[in-house]
């Protein structure tokens, strides 16, 4: 394998292309046209030359330190101290094979690079957002007017009520775990649960582009499996929202038009059931600091932080004013 990545300029004078890159994987390497000398501002469109030149003009010669191909990529590293790291995307484009050389300074670039709003969502004030007690690494909404509580949920991660029912629910999925709950037949059921809700979305925190570059399922399996659960399940959409943020940023938005409308309308939901039948919510859990200014109140002997006696708790529980 030769183990030099090797630049030089195409011989073809009419050709948009005007470089030769020479990957160092096979036994020859592999021979590319390419726009540019390096993928600085914007991905690189690339196209598989037939060979390399018998006398070409070198015009960069770098020593490679890793040259592996991973799925439809090809990672390359560079001996160098700068612009070492760079990635050959193989796909195709309107049945042709198409190849994109980009850097990692360039992905981060093709997403979006964009600062959410802090005006609260349909001039609201008061909005809690209830999260299911068994998410982990739930999000925080930092950039919104929002305040959260963990809570049991039937279905979703994310919920808002309205009064003392649960009128739209979100679902939160990385792509991995997307992927992973429709290849294991989870994804209908759990759709179902979200259905059986007045409002309901599922949510990805990445790109669909995304689907079609999976190297270990195959994407169109994905695809056609994401389109036949929409189809199934209308009233539950499934969107992708590029970035972890963006996702909060839609969840909270779409939860408070949710409830704003269902209110607009006096309750009335439709298509999937009415507000008063939506699912009560069990009552919050006292916290240590009610408790224990309760119980002093009350006359009982109790430390300023730490444990508190379950005998107190008993009491607390039992106490004449309790719902």
């Amino acid at each position: 394998m030769p183990d030099d990545f090797l630049i030089a300029r195409n011989p073809e004078p009419d050709s948009t292309l005007p470089y030769l890159l020479r990957i160092p994987l096979g036994s020859t390497g592999i021979v590319v046209k390419a726009k540019d000398t390096w993928p600085r501002t914007s991905r690189i469109y690339c196209h598989r030359a037939t060979e390399w030149p018998a006398e070409p003009e070198i015009l960069e010669r770098t020593r490679t330190r890793d040259c592996t191909r991973r799925g439809a990529a090809i990672d390359l590293v560079l001996d160098r101290g700068r612009e070492n790291r760079s990635q050959f995307v193989l796909t195709y484009a309107r049945g042709r094979e198409a190849i994109f050389w980009q850097s990692a300074r360039t992905a981060k670039q093709a997403r979006p690079n964009v600062r959410t709003p802090t005006a609260r969502a349909l001039g609201v004030e008061d909005v809690e957002i209830l999260v299911d007690v068994h998410e982990r690494y739930a999000w925080t909404f930092p950039t919104q007017q929002v305040r959260t509580r963990k809570h049991p949920l039937p279905a979703g991660d994310y919920a808002i009520c309205l009064g003392e029912s649960i009128v739209a629910a979100v679902e939160r999925k990385s792509l991995a775990d997307l992927v992973a709950t429709l290849t294991g037949g989870k994804l209908r059921y759990l759709l179902a649960e979200l259905a059986a809700l007045p409002r309901a979305a599922l949510v990805v925190e990445e790109r669909y582009s995304q689907v079609f570059a999976l190297d270990r399922v195959r994407p169109a399996v994905v695809a056609d499996g994401l389109a036949e659960a929409q189809a199934r399940f209308p009233t539950v959409p499934i969107v992708f929202t590029d970035t972890r943020a963006l996702a909060q940023e839609w969840t909270y938005r779409f939860l408070v038009a949710c409830r704003q409308e269902i209110s607009d309308t006096g309750g009335a939901v439709t298509r999937v059931a009415d507000l008063t039948t939506g699912i009560p919510l069990p009552a919050a859990e006292p916290t240590l600091a009610e408790i224990r200014r309760w119980a002093i109140e009350n006359g009982y002997a109790v430390s300023d932080r730490g444990r508190i006696a379950a005998s107190i708790r008993a009491a607390y529980a039992t106490r004449a004013d309790a719902p």
